[in-house]
């Protein structure tokens, strides 16, 4: 059935009792968990139940609630001892068992443990029950302290308080500067980034992907029309179930958990922090029109200057007035400010009234705070809105 050998007839029957034959008699009577050795059991109520750790490192002071844990910790941390070596290929190993592992699932390629809800295998059971428990059953155990993020595995747990909450990048590319919280990303960054590698096609379409989850939420939600998810707040509908958690997070609760570190300004999306440092505080301009000289921070801003400057298209019409508009964000405003007469943003300077939450910040900046952030060049004057320079640099020089 399996390679592994035994001294001695009792060991070999009860490995296959519990390993083949997956027989468990033991049952703890504080959940519901079964095991195939008496031992087995009362370790685990020691050390689960009780909480027990009495074994004691001497080079440090881990503790653990196995002896073989022990042993295990000084040989391959203390002693850093890999004493079992594949002769495959050149992978070492602090364990034997792992050793067999290794080559079983790596080398020979075997997926003994098959999963009865859905078509998937896996080389090792402890593999088996984790998806089971997170896929099918949905389980997330691991609950962020700090956050109320849950989630279904522990070490993406542990990465995500590494990453988001210590703020840790232990992961540097070598070939530019940037770093990364998780070692996939690095990976990912380097092969897309550095190689230009996407090497997921879509059989529907010309598009390529570097992860093959991207090319699936694509298949899904472009080529389907699929929209799985829905918020309960709202009509709108996702695809994915991530970008309905930022939607509720950012929308209707107004999370804005990015702060700028060189200003108080704060972003919803890590995107828009990101975009705002570098096209304000850095004032990079990468996105140059290639039918006049005008350039932008963001991508964006050149396609809607090109539409609506070069092309002439104002496809947002009023119903009530005969005004058109590039964005359906101005025609929202325009509706709400000039036909409802709206103004929701009270100075608390003054009692001055705005239907734009921009007005409102520009007035408070240049009445209440006396700031002129806009210099003309050709000689000392300064001015409060851009507008105004834009139009003294027309009238005067």
């Amino acid at each position: 059935m399996c390679l592994k050998q035994f001294n001695t007839t009792h060991s070999l029957l009860l490995h296959m009792k519990t390993d083949h034959e997956g027989r468990r008699d033991y049952a703890c009577d504080n959940c519901e968990k079964k095991f195939g050795k008496r031992s087995h059991l009362l370790v685990h109520q020691r050390t689960v139940h009780e909480g027990r750790k009495d074994y004691v490192c001497d080079g440090c002071e881990k503790k653990f609630g196995h002896k073989s844990h022990l042993l295990f910790h000084q040989r391959t941390v203390h002693e850093s001892r890999k004493d079992y070596v594949c002769d495959k290929c050149e992978k070492k190993f602090g364990e034997k068992t792992n050793l067999f592992r290794h080559q079983r699932i790596v080398h020979e390629g075997r997926r003994d443990y098959a999963c009865d809800k859905c078509e998937k295998k896996f080389g090792e059971r402890g593999n088996l029950v984790k998806h089971q428990k997170t896929i099918h059953e949905g389980h997330k155990d691991y609950e962020c302290d700090k956050c109320e993020k849950k989630f279904r595995q522990q070490s993406n747990f542990i990465r995500h308080q590494k990453a988001i909450h210590e703020g840790r990048k232990d992961y540097a590319c070598d070939k530019c500067e940037k770093k990364f919280g998780r070692k996939f990303n690095l990976f990912f960054h380097q092969k897309t980034v550095h190689e230009g590698r996407k090497d997921f096609a879509c059989d529907k379409c010309e598009k390529k992907f570097g992860r093959k989850l991207d090319l699936f939420n694509h298949q899904l939600t472009v080529h389907e029309g699929r929209r799985d998810y829905a918020c309960d707040k709202c009509e709108k509908k996702f695809g994915e179930r991530g970008n309905l958690v930022k939607h509720q997070k950012t929308i209707h609760e107004g999370h804005k958990d990015y702060e700028c570190d060189k200003c108080e300004n704060k972003f919803r999306r890590k995107s828009d922090l990101l975009k705002h440092q570098r096209t304000v505080h850095e004032g990079r301009k990468d996105y140059a029109c290639d039918k006049c000289e005008k350039k932008f921070g963001r991508k964006f801003n050149l396609f809607f200057h090109q539409k609506t400057v070069h092309e002439g298209r104002k496809d947002f019409a009023c119903d009530k007035c005969e005004k058109k508009f590039g964005r359906k964000l101005d025609l929202f405003n325009h509706q709400l400010t000039v036909h409802e007469g709206r103004k929701d943003y009270v100075c608390d300077g003054c009692e001055k009234k705005f239907g734009h939450k921009s007005h409102l910040l520009r007035h408070q900046k240049t009445v209440h705070e006396g700031r002129k952030d806009y210099a003309c060049d050709k000689c000392e004057k300064k001015f409060g809105q851009k507008s105004n320079l834009l139009k003294h640099q027309k009238i005067i020089h």
